[in-house]
């Protein structure tokens, strides 16, 4: 009896984080898109904002700045502008994190190759080791959604995004993430 619990107890843990990972994949799986708020912080500077992300690739985020920052991607490029810059920054989306991070599909199949999800006390997470790329993406614990992300940028910075009031699979206009409308 005593061998019995024994194992009872040491496969219940297993059986919560295999749970827990089904619940993500299966969340993932269901979401066309997002549409929440964020907080980023870089070096310790403090951005927030809100996007709108459409899978696959495809993100668009308004800064709440003075200089009106936007970030867009077309599922191929990424285009940075705001009123600071004299002219736009653009970049092949394959060749930042996001690139990853947009890709639901991509989530999913690294989710499939853990062997567990870790936690702490509000979320699940996983860590995707991807060519020299190390992102870390979390989930909220009650109903799965993406709360953020931790990555490294082209300028090796540490960039953290904390999502929340995230709503999915709304009605989006895939007009808004031409980049050709953010450029100056």
């Amino acid at each position: 009896m005593k061998y019995i619990l024994l194992l009872f107890f040491t496969l219940l843990p297993l059986n919560a984080y295999s749970s827990a990972k089904n619940e993500i994949k299966n969340k993932l799986e269901l979401t066309n898109n997002l549409h929440f708020k964020f907080t980023q912080n870089i070096n310790n500077k403090t951005e927030m904002g809100e996007c709108k992300i459409s899978y696959p690739k495809k993100i668009l985020c308004k800064y709440d700045d003075i200089f009106e920052k936007v970030l867009v991607s077309n599922g191929r490029s990424l285009v940075i502008n705001s009123k600071k810059i004299v002219n736009y920054l653009i970049y092949k989306l394959k060749d930042t994190p996001l690139d990853l991070i947009l890709d639901k599909n991509f989530l999913i199949n690294k989710i499939d190759e853990i062997d567990k999800v870790e936690e702490n006390d509000e979320s699940y997470f996983f860590k995707i080791k991807h060519n020299e790329s190390l992102i870390k993406i979390y989930f909220n614990k009650n109903n799965f959604d993406i709360m953020g992300w931790t990555t490294v940028d082209m300028y090796q910075n540490k960039v953290e995004t904390i999502l929340y009031e995230v709503e999915t699979n709304l009605m989006i206009d895939d007009k808004i993430f031409r980049v050709q409308k953010y450029i100056n």
